[in-house]
């Protein structure tokens, strides 16, 4: 997911697709614990989006309410 697309979500956008990631994060690391995992760089990849959202609910929390 690239940086443009997650600057354009809303707040609660953001808040879901976070909580997804999350989700599939966990999942990804039972499968790699099993031997499941078919790819690997998915793990790194996840990782990477979440980052990247906490970075933007962390600017916008920054920022006042009206200089959004």
């Amino acid at each position: 997911m690239k940086m443009s697309a997650i600057k354009e979500m809303s707040d609660a956008e953001l808040k879901n697709t976070l909580n997804e990631l999350t989700k599939e994060s966990f999942n990804l690391k039972v499968q790699g614990k099993t031997g499941q995992l078919e790819n690997s760089a998915r793990v790194k990849a996840v990782k990477k989006d979440v980052a990247r959202i906490k970075t933007e609910q962390t600017k916008r929390a920054a920022k006042p309410a009206g200089n959004r």
